[in-house]
């Protein structure tokens, strides 16, 4: 706490200023704390006999911001009461502040309070000069003492003593900290060579596993020929993604390669293959991948457009060439077009003669390989050669042929023989799809004459034409007299018979029901119904119904008195049989409500 500020005299006892003195020059700005080390310069006291002048208030400076070493004293920073006069606001006295000059009265100055002294070891707030420049200005807004009010029209700062205090050094802002450096990222990683050829190589590698808060900017590619240093960069823009290829480079020289990562803080440690790459494409053995459906037969008809592809690896790029039957190929037949993996065989328009064995031959330096495909271009069949009836007898005729001379260039599957009534002239199928080269037709008619052709059929279908069998079949009549059989008539008259009872049953009053029952019997049985041995006959509250057996008696809205034993009577010549049933009729049940 801040020691309490010593009593101003009274002015009286001194003498008045005179009128005749000049108006005060305005007090200089109020000086800065001093530094750790310095002394304070004292405040200007006012004479003795004279009030304290108020300095005139001036608009507060943004503060100074305090040394990194200097605590903020609270004596320093704590406001002036406004009833103090403006000597209270001067700053607390120190251990190294020196007394006060010989004009300004002992008794007027603040006497230091081990408090004091205690609180201003530490250096002074920077803010002290700006709180001690308000306290002034707010001295003069409050009312003066008693005392302090005769000696207002001769206030006179202490001009002196603030023309001896020296001149405060402006402040320098403080230097800001310096950003953090900027450093490169680490090393790419996994750097290898994917392919290459005569005249490029192409690597592949993986980005760094640091790269740092600066970011990656690209890559650098940076390559030399073996058994020197004079690395140069390939790529003048930097490179984005991880992957690169290096041309026009010169076939059989070795090349060490390198992958560099760059961002702001520079470039990182380089990444370089193992070994030297040589500049020639990688020698692969070549091989055909014939596929699956090409390693038998492949089968196509006349007029198809053929176009097989086929697969082939191998490096550098593999010469191919291919043959038919073991000569070369006619290009106005057939079109080849190769390409780095694979060779087409295309033909537009299919004809017999393309039929044949297709070797494909892939080459590279002194090895080679080889693959074989079957073409086979097929087409109807022609019809057998000849067909002759050999034998006739009772109402059969035997037939043989032989195969026909052009097969349409695959086997033969079947013949179809067909069969014509010379009357007619109709031709009818007798059998198809059949392997053999003979055939017995069967169950003709007797006193018709028949002729008899063949067709051939194979994977396309069946021959266009057939061959006819020059001789005719004739069925002639024999002395065979047809006798029907006997057969005995068979018995099937039957006494009625219920297959199906009458059931009991129970109705409600109003409501309609019918009775159910079935009967067999040869010839048909006379149904009757009855009620209580009484026969119903035509009565109009009942339907009767009997239909195939199924006899069906339907009871129209029945009343109180319909029920009782209802029978079903059937009756032949051979017999009679009856069933019965009981029928109740019930009431209809009343509400409790409807009762009321």
């Amino acid at each position: 706490m801040p020691s309490k500020p010593a009593p101003i005299k009274k002015a009286a006892k001194k003498e008045p200023a005179k009128k005749e003195e000049k108006a005060p020059e305005p007090a200089p700005e109020v000086a800065p704390a001093p530094a750790e080390g310095e002394a304070a310069p004292a405040e200007a006291a006012p004479a003795e006999g004279e009030a304290p002048a108020a300095p005139p208030a001036e608009e507060p400076k943004a503060p100074t911001p305090p040394p990194a070493d200097a605590a903020p004293t609270d004596e320093a920073a704590a406001p002036v009461a406004a009833d103090q006069p403006a000597t209270d606001a001067a700053l607390p006295a120190t251990e190294e502040t020196p007394a006060a000059p010989a004009e300004a009265p002992v008794d007027a100055a603040a006497p230091a309070t081990e408090e004091t002294s205690a609180a201003t070891k530490a250096p002074a707030d920077e803010e002290t000069p700006a709180a001690a420049a308000e306290a002034p200005a707010d001295a003069t807004t409050a009312p003066a003492t008693e005392e302090a009010a005769p000696a207002a029209d001769s206030e006179a700062p202490a001009d002196a003593e603030a023309a001896e205090a020296p001149a405060p050094e402006e402040p320098k802002p403080p230097t800001p900290p310096p950003p953090p450096p900027k450093e490169p990222t680490s090393v790419p990683l996994d750097l290898f060579v994917e392919d290459k050829n005569d005249t490029s190589v192409t690597i592949i590698w993986s980005q760094p596993e640091t790269v740092g808060p600066s970011g990656l900017d690209g890559y650098t590619i940076e390559v030399c020929k073996d058994g020197t240093e004079d690395w140069k960069a390939v790529n003048e823009d930097l490179q984005k993604s991880c992957r690169y290829v290096i041309k026009n480079q010169t076939t059989g020289d070795r090349l060490k390669i390198r992958v560099v990562a760059v961002n702001a803080g520079g470039r990182s440690p380089p990444v370089t293959l193992p070994e030297a790459v040589l500049v020639k494409e990688v020698a692969d053995r070549p091989k055909v991948r014939l596929p699956r459906f090409l390693r038998q037969r492949y089968v196509a008809q006349v007029g198809a457009k053929i176009n097989l592809t086929i697969p082939f690896t191998g490096k550098p790029k593999p010469v191919v060439t291919w043959t038919k039957n073991g000569q070369p190929l006619d290009t106005k037949r057939v079109n080849i077009r190769s390409t780095d993996r694979d060779s087409i065989l295309f033909i537009r328009a299919s004809e017999r003669d393309d039929s044949g064995v297709y070797e494909m031959c892939v080459k590279v330096d002194d090895f080679e390989d080889k693959a074989s495909l079957i073409l086979q271009i097929v087409e109807l069949p022609g019809p057998p050669a000849s067909v002759k009836i050999v034998d006739t007898w009772g109402f059969n005729v035997a037939l043989e042929w032989t195969p026909p001379t052009d097969n349409g260039n695959t086997e033969i599957t079947g013949y179809t023989i067909q069969k014509a009534d010379k009357k007619t002239g109709d031709w009818f199928t007798v059998l198809e799809h059949y392997h053999r080269l003979n055939a017995t037709i069967s169950d003709l008619i007797m006193g018709n004459t028949y002729k008899f052709r063949v067709f051939s059929e194979n994977k396309c279908g069946i021959s266009n034409d057939a061959t006819v069998a020059k001789e005719e079949a004739k069925i002639t009549k024999t002395g065979i007299e047809y006798k029907p059989p006997e057969y005995k008539e068979h018995d099937f008259t039957e006494p009625p018979k219920f297959t199906t009872s009458l059931n009991d049953r129970a109705t409600t009053v109003g409501y309609s029901t019918k009775l159910l029952c079935s009967v067999r019997g040869c010839p048909k049985p006379k149904v009757t119904w009855m009620k209580n041995q009484m026969i119903i006959g035509d009565d109009p509250k009942f339907r009767q119904i009997c239909v195939q057996g199924i006899c069906s008696l339907e009871i129209r809205k029945p009343g109180n008195f319909d029920g009782g034993v209802y029978s079903c009577k059937a009756k032949n010549d051979h017999g009679e049989a009856t069933v019965s049933c009981k029928l109740e009729v019930k009431q209809p049940a009343v509400a409790d409500a409807d009762k009321k």
